[in-house]
């Protein structure tokens, strides 16, 4: 980024000098040439002044003898007069055109040491924009740094729910102040949900995950969802309860013993897209072994 910039001022710089000293050239053979043509009207005009007053000097006789009229003597004498100052506004032209190739002279002069220069001090004005270019770098970081900060302190003051779900309970009010590890909300998921089904022991013979199931719900007038047995448990659901039941007087009557059965929901988006399906209904699963 920094290259191109310093390049198209050092380009520029020199174009505009190399302009300069070219149209001071111009300008001195301009000069020049109305200097020779000064020069030829101030020729002409000498020798129409010459041819003038020897008119005078042969009609001076003349005119004393009755040789000639008066009023061509007079003419002569102004046309002599004239010549003379024709010839003297074309001497006056010429100074001015000679001062003019002068001045156009000295401006290439300046224009020819102004472009030595620049050619002199190219490599350290190339330097000098590099320098400025990369503080203007540098600066842009640090702007950039700070809009990133501000972007994160702005993050800080949302706080956004692990979980889409429904509150069902607020523990805050608008305008509270806020502590580390405080709880705000109690949210319940409508998203992320599954079946816990307690089959009887003797459901499980040829029970195994990966085996599609058929979920129907209650609440909901038996609608049907599709899932899939994704995990069985490790113990039954009497030896999970906060207190075990202990059998040690001899007395024995067999208890059907029942085993909690994880079923994931296989298609939950497409089929509940009203959201209407919620944690703690009760479900009819129905386990396909065959």
């Amino acid at each position: 980024m920094n290259v191109p910039i310093t390049s198209l001022s050092t380009r520029t710089e020199t174009s505009t000098t190399s302009s300069d000293v070219q149209g001071a050239i111009a300008a001195v053979a301009q000069s020049q040439k109305q200097v020779a043509a000064a020069e030829a009207r101030v020729e002409q005009a000498k020798a129409n002044l010459t041819k003038a007053d020897l008119d005078v000097q042969r009609y001076t006789p003349l005119v004393a003898k009755d040789v000639i009229s008066k009023q061509q003597f007079d003419a002569a004498v102004a046309t002599a007069a004239a010549q003379k100052a024709q010839y003297l506004e074309a001497q006056s032209s010429l100074v001015a055109q000679q001062e003019a190739v002068r001045q156009s002279q000295q401006k290439l002069i300046q224009s020819q040491a102004s472009a030595a220069q620049a050619a002199k001090n190219g490599p350290q004005q190339v330097k000098v924009q590099e320098a400025r270019a990369t503080a203007a770098a540098a600066e842009v970081r640090q702007a950039q740094a700070r809009v990133d900060q501000a972007k994160l302190n702005l993050s800080y003051t949302k706080i956004t729910a692990p979980v889409t779900g429904i509150v069902n309970k607020k523990n805050v009010q608008v305008g509270a102040n806020l502590s580390i590890g405080q709880n705000l909300l109690t949210i319940v998921p409508l998203e992320n949900l599954w079946v816990t089904a307690n089959f009887k022991e003797t459901q499980l013979e040829k029970m195994h995950p990966g085996q599609e199931v058929v979920i129907k719900v209650d609440a909901l007038g038996g609608r049907e969802y599709k899932g899939k047995v994704t995990q069985i448990g490790g113990a039954t659901g009497s030896r999970l309860s906060l207190f075990p039941p202990e059998n040690a007087t001899g007395n024995y009557v067999k208890v059907v013993q029942r085993i909690p059965v994880r079923v994931d929901f296989t298609n939950l988006k497409e089929e509940n897209k009203d959201l209407s399906l919620r944690p703690g209904y009760s479900v009819v699963p129905e386990v396909r072994i065959k």
